[in-house]
């Protein structure tokens, strides 16, 4: 365990480790979750260093609150003076930093293990899920913070709200993302947790659904036997990864016989209301935040997961119901001239669906175009006829090739974008290859008309697109 993370008592007022004046260097120090863990650090006192293979306007906001970066890895960017090397779930074990790392005998860490040192520090809120997990984590942080406790939190993604991806709080909470990919959340030993889900995905490290279950089984074990684990009632796998908690486990969903229940629900555009009951007995009423069912779920944990740690009831249904949302979460980018302009993160197949559907039952567009940008060729080939199957709700899809990212250079061969356009055509999508982004927005350019809405889709750099969509077309929104 990295010095100075020693674990105090759960609960305990004095919660935050000492990372002041320790030099941190980080590997990979651009992805979602290890810059949001700088920026913390850097708020705890650390000097933060790190490097990553691509410049970006997030990690030039890091070296303006005082890290200093390096665009591309190797051995000289760690710092004669570095304590400790934290690296990222993606870097690989012959990393040219990692390597140097181990030479000068530099104690090296995975971000999910600092992650846990972090948490063990305080009482601990851990969400997983196949989804939502950025969204209902945000909802949590947001909520706590509003109603006065302080916590510091990690999330996936910006949360305009929050002040940006991670913060320090003074208090004892500590709430965080659970990802499952390389089994990362079990480093995790959380006070209470929730299990939004339990789908298919990151088949390039689990060898199929049931290894996936099992290692939600494994996360679910991880929690403090005094806590609580809340866990979709209405998913099945999600509830088989619970049944040999030995903490006290709670479900929620909208089917009966959940412990947190939506019920009563009604829809303006996509966007739910409706009275969550506890244990039968009416909990609040509660304005779902955010378009579409797959946020009433979410919202359902973030209820549970407040409840538990603490928050006041009327607090959880006022501050949540003025959520916002994170970034690129069917971010609403501009409206003019008749055309939405709509970016979202979706990259599963169940997501694209979820988003998609939402998407057209709030804006209602005259016609939906979707850009969606394949993430890894990996992910790309083994759900390819889901991911045939979700783009139902749009009038056409475009596909540019597959962000690279983990992947062996091998799995280029198995796999492209023409192949994906292939298969949407086969169900009866209308879909198209353009293999550039640049290709992209002049097609967009010339065929979007008044009433249109174009979401650029995908957990790559398609968010490019629409910016250069809104540059060309302007906003008044």
């Amino acid at each position: 365990m990295p010095e100075g993370t020693e674990t105090r008592p759960q609960g305990e007022t004095e919660a935050l480790p000492c990372f002041a004046g320790r030099r941190i260097h980080m590997i990979g120090i651009g992805g979602s979750g290890m810059r949001a863990l700088a920026r913390m650090l850097l708020d705890r006192g650390a000097v933060i260093s790190g490097s990553d293979m691509s410049d970006s306007a997030t990690l030039r906001r890091l070296a303006e609150a005082g890290a200093a970066l390096q665009i591309g890895q190797r051995a000289d960017n760690i710092p004669d003076d570095c304590d400790l090397v934290v690296y990222s779930a993606a870097i690989h074990h012959e990393n040219p930093e990692l390597i140097a790392a181990g030479e000068r005998g530099i104690e090296a860490v995975k971000y999910s293990r600092m992650l846990g040192c972090l948490m063990a520090q305080g009482i601990g809120i851990a969400v997983a899920g196949t989804h939502g997990k950025s969204t209902t984590t945000a909802m949590v942080a947001y909520v706590l913070q509003l109603s006065g406790l302080a916590p510091s939190f990690i999330v996936g993604a910006t949360a305009e709200q929050l002040g940006g991806p991670s913060g320090a709080g003074t208090g004892k909470h500590f709430v965080a993302e659970a990802c499952e990919y390389d089994r990362s959340f079990l480093e995790l030993a959380p006070r209470y947790a929730a299990i939004l889900n339990v789908e298919e995905d990151h088949l390039d490290c689990y060898r199929d659904l049931e290894a996936i279950v099992e290692a939600f089984r494994q996360f679910a074990a991880k929690v403090a036997p005094d806590g609580v684990i809340v866990v979709n009632g209405d998913d099945r796998n999600a509830t088989k990864a619970v049944r040999e908690a030995a903490c006290e486990t709670q479900t929620f969903g909208l089917g009966d016989g959940c412990t947190w229940q939506g019920a009563n629900l009604a829809a303006d555009r996509g966007v739910v209301s409706m009275d969550v009951l506890f244990s039968g007995g009416r909990f609040c009423r509660l304005d779902v935040p955010l378009p579409g069912l797959h946020n009433a779920y979410n919202s359902l944990a973030a209820v549970a997961l407040l409840h538990h740690a603490g928050a006041d009831r009327a607090d959880i249904a006022h501050w949540l119901a003025r959520f916002t949302g994170v970034r690129r979460r069917m971010t609403l980018k501009a409206s003019q001239r008749g055309i939405t302009v709509v970016d979202d993160y979706a990259h599963h197949p169940t997501e694209i669906q979820a988003s998609l559907k939402a998407i057209r039952s709030h804006y209602q567009p005259r016609r939906l175009v979707c850009a969606f940008q394949p993430h890894q060729h990996s992910r790309t080939r083994f759900l390819l006829k889901d991911f045939a199957r979700s783009f139902g709700e749009a009038d056409e899809v475009i596909v540019p090739d597959i962000y690279f990212v983990r992947d062996s250079s091998r799995e280029k061969e198995y796999i492209s974008s023409q192949d994906l356009v292939a298969q949407i055509r086969l169900h009866g999508g209308e879909a198209l290859y353009l293999k550039s982004f640049e290709e992209i927005t002049g097609h967009l350019t010339g065929t979007l008309r008044p009433g249109d809405l174009v979401v650029t889709m995908g957990a790559g750099n398609i968010w490019e697109v629409a910016d250069e969509i809104v540059r060309r077309i302007g906003t008044d929104r």
